[in-house]
């Protein structure tokens, strides 16, 4: 019993070391560089802990009950669709570095019927927030399958009640949601900073997606 409830409590660890996988850093890095503070990091990090916690459960735990394996063909494909992401996402974090000036990123937005862009602070944005929030969430459940198969195998070789397996699938999720909240909000106080010089920070977002694209190529050879 008590070599039970070790195993669960380090599930809690397990998910928030969890988050700090090369791809996920990548991924959420090119998401979190848009941020504007270390709040709104910090609820981009949750927010993708949530979508990758919602996929990893929902597949872990339907595995876990029914004490199957996901095929090797479909595990290796999802990890193909996850390096395709992230590459996806470096690409996009490289334009998007490409088209700020010195006063910051430029945006496109409407005002009623008008639409138009232009250089400067995300603030004012209509329903920014919504759509900012919905990305790292879906990035999130791409992460999530991805990583279903291996845990409902660590799960099924390591707890013989299903009860058990449940809760450290769960306990793992929330680790990684700490986990990936707490190193985004952290990486939000020296953005919030850099934010004030846009070249800088432009430089630095340009870093991030350049990795991420490096990342995604590496982890798709690894995954063919």
């Amino acid at each position: 019993m008590t070599a039970t409830l070790g195993a669960l409590a380090l599930g809690l660890l397990v998910g928030a070391r969890h988050a700090f996988e090369p791809d996920h850093l990548a991924a959420v890095g090119t998401l979190v560089a848009e941020a504007r503070g270390p709040l709104r990091a910090a609820w981009l990090g949750a927010a993708w802990g949530l979508g990758h916690t919602l996929a990893l459960g929902v597949v872990a735990c339907a595995l876990a009950l029914l004490g199957a394996a996901l095929p090797h063909d479909l595990e290796r494909l999802l990890e193909l669709a996850v390096a395709a992401m992230v590459f996806g996402l470096g690409v996009r974090g490289i334009v998007a570095a490409f088209r700020t000036d010195r006063r910051g990123p430029v945006h496109t937005h409407t005002h009623g019927d008008h639409r138009h862009a232009h250089p400067g602070d995300t603030a004012h944005l209509h329903l920014a927030g919504r759509t900012l929030a919905i990305r790292p969430f879906v990035v999130g459940v791409v992460h999530g399958l991805a990583g279903s198969g291996a845990l409902t195998a660590l799960v099924t070789a390591s707890f013989p009640d299903v009860r058990a397996r449940l809760l450290y699938v769960l306990l793992f999720g929330a680790g990684s949601v700490l986990g990936m909240a707490a190193l985004s909000g952290l990486a939000g106080v020296p953005l919030a900073r850099l934010a004030r010089a846009p070249r800088t920070h432009r430089a630095f977002s340009l870093a991030i997606a350049l990795l991420a694209v490096a990342t995604g190529l590496t982890w798709g050879l690894r995954a063919a």
